[in-house]
């Protein structure tokens, strides 16, 4: 599983739980470009309470996201939404759906798309409107405990409340304490068959 986002906390806000589910049986890597030395640290950080590899490129433009999809060759990739409210979120986005088609045809890889939540679940079109849940009641400590990583921002006065939000919404609608949410794009035409990441 390959987890490309813009920020350095934006794995473990959007999909800490799922990741921290999946690294427990299967390889989990994060992206996120460089940013200061602090943040960074945070991110190494963060990614390591979640089992996953940290992998921080320079810049998150197509080529490095095509160089890194030939590389790990995932069978799942997680990123924004396309039409997320945050610019930078949709740059990413962007970036990983121009560089898909050629990682795909030249591994086979990967199998499955999707996009994860974002502010209050709200994109430029309206509400989210997922394909799959994931119940991270199991994993939700360790999301919260990678997204505390994130000292220098505001993590107990805004980020953390908005993520246990978010989750106590999805699970209710699940069934379950805690899930996450995400919404499966094509990967070159092909939607997955599966109801799971």
């Amino acid at each position: 599983m390959l987890a490309v986002f813009a920020h350095p906390d934006d794995a473990e806000l959007w999909a800490g739980g799922t990741l921290a589910l999946h690294a427990e049986h299967a390889p989990v890597h994060i992206a996120v470009p460089v940013h200061d030395e602090v943040r960074d640290a945070e991110a190494r950080a963060g990614a390591a309470v979640l089992g996953a590899a940290l992998h921080q490129l320079p810049v998150l433009i197509p080529e490095a996201v095509r160089d890194l999809l030939v590389e790990l060759k995932p069978h799942v990739v997680i990123t924004h939404p396309v039409l997320d409210i945050h610019a930078d979120h949709r740059h990413v986005s962007e970036a990983v759906l121009e560089a898909l088609p050629e990682a795909k045809i030249a591994t086979g890889q990967p199998r499955r798309l999707y996009t994860c939540d974002t502010y209050n679940s709200l994109t430029l079109t309206g509400p989210l409107a997922p394909t799959t849940l994931v119940d991270v009641t199991d994993t939700f400590d360790t999301k919260m405990r990678a997204l505390r990583c994130h000292e220098s921002q505001p993590i107990d006065s805004h980020f953390g409340p908005m993520a246990e939000d978010i989750a106590r919404l999805w699970g209710r609608r699940s069934g379950a304490r805690y899930a996450e949410a995400f919404t499966a794009l094509p990967v070159l035409g092909r939607l997955p068959g599966a109801t799971h990441l």
